[in-house]
């Protein structure tokens, strides 16, 4: 489904004109606009951009890029094993994309599980012109607020020819554009999680990820892999919400888990009170004292004398 953006494109044509190519992806929740608003007010580099969810479909595992080192990888070498938190950004961008690439660190800094153990995160430059040293930088940058795990293994920093970069945000449905004006790229914000398998599992959107979001997101495309019992209580208790992209309360859930624990507790204080009732209402019977052999157990007086 299409992600409108132009709700938040006109609220940027208000700034000045370099930052009127930043989009910072879906507009405030309640967001209304203007009555009577014409299409031709939204700035022409903004028409186009935005995020057009593609739920479990597949990216293309066989594109060539070039990681941070300047090595030819191909993509699927981050897919397989761990689900993969994809984030699409160039790495000379003045603003946007740092907040984004700094945003998801933070996150994932909060987290338990682990870049490199549990996921792997993957930033690809939508900019042709970039070189694996400006991937290496952005990269030294955005693991200063990451400090757990083996972040050399975990997160990848990629440049790619143009037809690379085209296959692969066609295929996430990541639109973007590049404005003459101001000279930089117009685009939306935000981070989509991928399954192992490669699949599009979730897109979060904006420029700042709950952690709760991030985590849930990531449980949930590992398939039940890695995560906690109480990962999977609060996967039943909240529902992802496309057009939002986070995870709101599912109350009906959360009144049936309730009412399943006063049953349970009920019951466990009934067989508790069974069993202490079995005990105190049992007649006393003591057993008779065990005797050596030759004795009698009547009295002395009663014995029959020999």
């Amino acid at each position: 489904m299409k992600v409108t953006l132009a709700a938040a494109a006109v609220l940027l044509t208000l700034a000045a004109a370099p930052v009127a190519a930043q989009m910072a992806g879906n507009p405030a929740a309640g967001y209304k606009r203007d009555v009577g608003l014409p299409a031709s007010a939204v700035p022409a580099a903004l028409r186009e951009v935005g995020f057009d969810q593609k739920l479990n479909e597949r990216v293309p595992l066989d594109v060539q890029f070039k990681d941070e080192a300047g090595r030819s990888v191909v993509l699927g070498n981050y897919f397989g094993a761990r689900p993969v938190v994809l984030a699409f950004v160039y790495f000379d961008c003045p603003m946007l994309c740092s907040q984004v690439l700094n945003a998801t660190a933070s996150a994932l800094d909060l987290m338990s599980i682990e870049a490199g153990r549990d996921f792997d995160v993957v930033a690809v430059s939508f900019d042709a012109r970039e070189t694996p040293a400006q991937a290496q930088v952005r990269r030294k940058i955005t693991l200063e607020r990451y400090h757990h795990g083996n972040a050399e293994e975990g997160w990848h920093f990629l440049t790619g020819d143009q037809a690379a970069i085209d296959r692969l945000t066609a295929a996430a449905g990541f639109r973007y554009s590049w404005d003459e004006e101001t000279k930089q790229f117009a685009h939306p914000a935000g981070v989509v999680v991928l399954t192992p398998d490669g699949r599009l599992a979730r897109y979060l959107f904006g420029i700042e990820y709950g952690p709760r979001d991030l985590r849930l997101a990531i449980v949930e495309a590992s398939e039940g892999k890695i995560g906690s019992a109480v990962d999977a209580l609060l996967l039943y208790c909240y529902h992802y919400d496309p057009m939002t992209g986070r995870y709101g309360l599912i109350v009906m859930r959360v009144l049936r888990l309730a009412g399943g624990a006063t049953v349970l507790a009920l019951a466990s204080f009934v067989l508790i009170m069974l069993r202490r009732e079995g005990k105190l209402g049992r007649p006393f019977s003591p057993k008779p004292a065990a005797l050596s052999p030759g004795h009698s157990a009547l009295p002395s007086s009663l014995s029959p004398k020999p």
